[in-house]
């Protein structure tokens, strides 16, 4: 039985992969903020902190594996709040628990980013140099600052920024034979959606962004991508951003991959 961390494990996305991997016979270690074994905040360094340390303290020396979900969308207030979770509650996490996955079995984390990753450039990124420096307040404030477009800027920025920290990451995690990969979702029938259909901000653009499949995912069908990356059957799989979001980014970037 392998002890995985998860965080974002309480709705959606997470509470399907939650399932999905126990199902699998592992151990779920969940952070959120409600109906997890660790409830805290991801949008503050002290609730991160205390994240990290209970949730350690829980494995009892024994991690295998990370799953980091938990997010927030273009609707959420202030969006500076989208930024700490979203880049700063992912990064921070998966930093803090790296030393203690290099001890696993078959160690593999699996980060949720978002199509939106790759619709925004790294070097069009106007949150780009403050994430790398680390500089929370300074994302936040960008974003706060943007109007109408805080939201959308907080989150492709934030997600654009997830996965080339994830990427960075690849050749001291590989070293350490720690697999490391992301998954890129498209619109998937959770709370987050229904929160943002919800705002008249955003609620047309999310509408019509329908895949050629011509239908939302379930959150199962990103659990079970994610509950492959975890498993065994993906032991070369490192590195790699998959795509699972019903042909979208393909008609929108057909020649960009």
């Amino acid at each position: 039985m392998s002890t995985i961390i998860m965080s974002g494990c309480a709705t959606g996305i997470g509470a399907a992969t939650r399932k999905a991997l126990e199902a699998a016979g592992n151990k779920i270690i969940g952070i959120d903020i409600r109906d997890a074994e660790v409830i805290a905040d991801l949008s503050t360094a002290e609730g991160r902190k205390m994240a990290i340390d209970e949730a350690l303290k829980l494995t009892a020396g024994s991690l295998d594996g990370v799953v980091l979900c938990a997010g927030l969308g273009t609707q959420v207030k202030p969006c500076s709040k989208t930024t700490s979770v979203n880049y700063f509650g992912a990064v921070e996490l998966l930093d803090a628990f790296f030393p203690e996955l290099k001890k696993g079995h078959q160690p593999a984390a699996v980060v949720i980013s978002s199509v939106a990753s790759a619709h925004l450039s790294w070097e069009k990124n106007p949150l780009a140099a403050a994430f790398e420096a680390g500089d929370e307040a300074k994302a936040g404030a960008i974003v706060d600052a943007a109007g109408d477009q805080g939201g959308n800027l907080a989150y492709a920025g934030s997600k654009n920024a997830l996965t080339v920290a994830v990427r960075k990451r690849t050749a001291a995690w590989g070293e350490a034979g720690v697999r490391l990969n992301t998954i890129a979702p498209g619109a998937t029938e959770t709370p987050l959606l229904q929160a943002g259909l919800k705002d008249p901000r955003y609620s047309e653009s999310i509408a019509k962004f329908v895949p050629p499949l011509g239908r939302r995912a379930e959150p199962s069908e990103m659990a079970s991508v994610i509950a492959f990356l975890m498993s065994p059957a993906a032991a070369y799989v490192h590195g790699a951003q998959i795509v699972v979001d019903g042909g979208i980014d393909a008609v929108m970037r057909p020649t960009s991959f």
